[in-house]
């Protein structure tokens, strides 16, 4: 089988070209059973950092939410001029995409990751690995003193909630 290479020029043009078209080109579906809204897949997990983020207001910024990869999300940054001058950029880009919320804050850019204190950007990189690849929040951990094992949520829940 050939690999074929496609070059393109902008990052704008990329999008527009991948853009969804909108509603009013989209094609009406069939009649037929109308999608359900429910369908039991769990694409958002709240999360809490470590330290957390403070905004140019001072404010402290905690709690936040983050929402299942697409591909597109992984392929977005492969483009990004700052990845490509910079690999290591790649996870602040793909980050950006992905968290829905933090604090107050629903504009989640890569100018507020940068920002993060280091513990908080390791956190949210095993955050994004676990919810995408292994598909829930839970760690195992062993204690130190008895080393006995058992599981943690990492999505921030603290002792005798649930």
């Amino acid at each position: 089988m050939r690999r074929r290479t496609v070059t393109a020029g902008s990052l704008e043009e990329i999008l527009q070209a991948t853009a969804p078209a909108p509603a009013s080109e989209q094609p009406t579906p069939a009649a037929g059973p109308a999608p359900r809204a429910e369908h039991g897949l769990r694409t958002d997990f709240e999360f809490e950092l470590p330290r957390g983020y403070v905004d140019e207001d001072g404010t402290l910024h905690r709690h936040g939410a983050m929402r299942l990869a697409t591909a597109r999300d992984e392929l977005r940054p492969q483009i990004d001029l700052r990845v490509k001058e910079n690999p290591a950029y790649l996870s602040v880009v793909l980050l950006s995409q992905v968290i829905t919320r933090l604090g107050t804050l629903t504009d989640v850019h890569a100018g507020i990751v940068e920002r993060m204190y280091a513990t908080d950007v390791a956190f949210l990189q095993d955050f994004y690995r676990r919810v995408n690849s292994e598909g829930h929040t839970r760690a195992a951990v062993t204690c130190p003193h008895c080393e006995g094992g058992f599981e943690v949520d990492l999505s921030g829940g603290r002792l005798g909630e649930s």
